[in-house]
């Protein structure tokens, strides 16, 4: 049975909501453990309507302190704090976050909120391994922004081989051998006999790999943090004619997201945060596709299996 690894898009709007769009916000499903990355105006309603249980996200990694992708966080606190929540909620983020955090809760008089509230901060100068569990390796790494801004790879860890049952009783493998079979090992019977692991095992499935990249402009120097992905988000604020809008602000276009993906050797690029000036984000798209075929559009309230 394969375990779950998806991301919903909840907002791909950049610096401002519009009436169809919410800035930037998304939910990582990795085998049961929920992170939101970035968390704009709207998050809740979202989460509400991709009927996403508050209670289950544990985590959340805040990429920069621009207010379209945290500005919807305090309002997400104080919702948990009225719903009794009790487990830990870890943020990963900015160090000076923790201080506005902590200046918005007592202005509500929210100085105790009932659970403990963990800031992580963020090393915007190297790649660091952030959360590691048996399942799943979560990295921070720079990104290129007009202020200190990490994107975010979700690795899962991998996984043993099975062990076919039947073949334990055929070739009468001893408890003591399981472990070194499931991690490679051939079996030698009694009789001198060598069984090669391929029979004995069903090989586990290969881990999976997302990583997040909002907002930076064209930045070769993370490419060895985002290699050999399966799907990669990459904003894509500008088309090419605003090139030169892109580098001042530090953004990126269709086409540098696109040899983002193509340079890292992705399996899937979607793109998204596109600049309100755009009515429809058709030309961004197929400036992108022509670099990078397999480019998706990410589209809010989807739910992408990687």
């Amino acid at each position: 049975m394969t375990m779950p690894f998806q991301v919903t898009i909840l907002g791909s709007s950049s610096a401002m909501p519009t009436s169809e769009k919410y800035p930037t916000a998304q939910v990582l499903n990795v085998l049961g453990r929920f992170f939101l990355i970035d968390c704009g105006e709207g998050t809740q309603h979202q989460l509400r309507k991709n009927r996403i249980n508050y209670s289950k996200i544990n985590h959340i990694c805040i990429s920069h302190l621009h207010g379209d992708h945290f500005f919807g966080l305090i309002g997400f606190i104080s919702t948990l704090i009225l719903q009794g929540r009790k487990n830990e909620l870890h943020i990963y983020a900015h160090s000076e976050l923790q201080r506005y955090t902590k200046f918005q809760l007592e202005f509500l008089q929210m100085n105790d909120p009932g659970f403990p509230i963990i800031f992580h901060p963020l090393n915007f100068k190297k790649a660091q391994v952030i959360f590691e569990d048996k399942k799943l390796k979560v990295t921070a790494f720079p990104m290129n922004h007009r202020i200190q801004c990490c994107g975010f790879r979700f690795d899962e860890q991998a996984r043993e081989a099975n062990i076919i049952k039947e073949k334990i009783k055929e070739y009468e493998i001893p408890i003591r051998e399981i472990k070194h079979i499931k991690a490679g090992a051939d079996f030698i019977c009694e009789s001198g006999q060598i069984i090669p692991n391929s029979e004995l095992v069903i090989p586990a499935q290969t881990p999976r790999s997302y990583a997040f990249c909002s907002d930076t402009a064209y930045y070769e120097k993370m490419i060895p943090a985002l290699e050999g992905l399966d799907l990669l988000y990459h904003e894509a604020t500008f088309a090419d004619e605003d090139l030169k809008i892109a580098q001042e602000t530090y953004h990126s276009t269709g086409t540098q997201a696109a040899k983002i993906a193509s340079l890292s050797g992705a399996g899937k690029l979607l793109i998204g945060h596109f600049s309100t000036r755009y009515k429809t984000p058709d030309a961004i798209f197929s400036q992108a596709k022509a670099v990078f075929p397999n480019t998706e559009i990410a589209q809010e309230n989807s739910t992408y299996q990687i």
